[in-house]
């Protein structure tokens, strides 16, 4: 296991002058695969993204970056719950059963956003962890909270991921991730699609009942 490890982070291919380690590379597309399945609303999202934090964890974790590490652990546990919500709320016809959040949950949300971004932003620069702490905090409980919405399988959980990726992409140049940038950049535009695509499947279910 630890040999195999090495290997994928010691060994891998070069795109624009950039090194880029197999452990990166198929984690990044790993987690691209996850918005593309996320939109069909198949149930293999959750293994893929599972695959997908554990090589990133360790792609962070041989760098050094152990607020990003630890951001992959909390995706982790919140994918295995995703796993298991989706597992339990099937639909025969649309696969995982998906709407819009209601007007408390929208605020609760909300409410989570700001106030665990500015408690964690503060923790941050208490601790001199980030030469940017706000948006590094805000990409951390942002992703927290649009993987919790999306195992609920909230509609909004698209427009929070589209939020974090509207500071993610200017972080990333920032940081001279460029590679990491572009994945956001592509990320943004199947974020949108799915936005739309889980819009239009929350209406039909709500209409199914009235039709039957």
């Amino acid at each position: 296991m630890r040999a195999a490890a090495e290997w994928l982070l010691g060994n891998g291919i070069t795109v624009l002058g950039q090194q880029i380690s197999w452990a990166e590379l198929v984690g990044q597309l790993c987690a691209l695969a996850v918005v593309f399945l996320a939109q069909r609303r198949t149930l293999a999202t959750w293994p893929v993204q599972v695959t997908a934090t554990v090589l990133l964890f360790a792609v962070y974790a041989s760098a050094q970056l152990g607020g990003l590490a630890v951001r992959q652990i909390v995706i982790l546990l919140i994918s295995v719950y995703g796993w298991w919500a989706w597992s339990r709320r099937s639909d025969p016809v649309y696969g995982v059963a998906v709407r819009k959040g209601t007007a408390r949950e929208r605020l609760v949300l909300l409410g989570v956003l700001a106030a665990a971004t500015t408690g964690f932003a503060l923790l941050l620069t208490a601790l001199d962890a980030s030469w940017a702490p706000w948006p590094d905090a805000w990409i951390f409980v942002g992703t927290a909270v649009a993987f919790w919405a999306q195992g609920r399988g909230l509609v909004e959980f698209w427009l929070v991921w589209l939020a974090v990726d509207a500071v993610g992409v200017p972080l990333q140049l920032a940081s001279g991730l460029h590679f990491s940038a572009a994945i956001y950049v592509v990320f943004a535009a199947l974020v949108v699609h799915g936005w739309w695509s889980w819009n239009r499947t929350a209406k039909s279910q709500q209409l199914a009942p009235a039709r039957v």
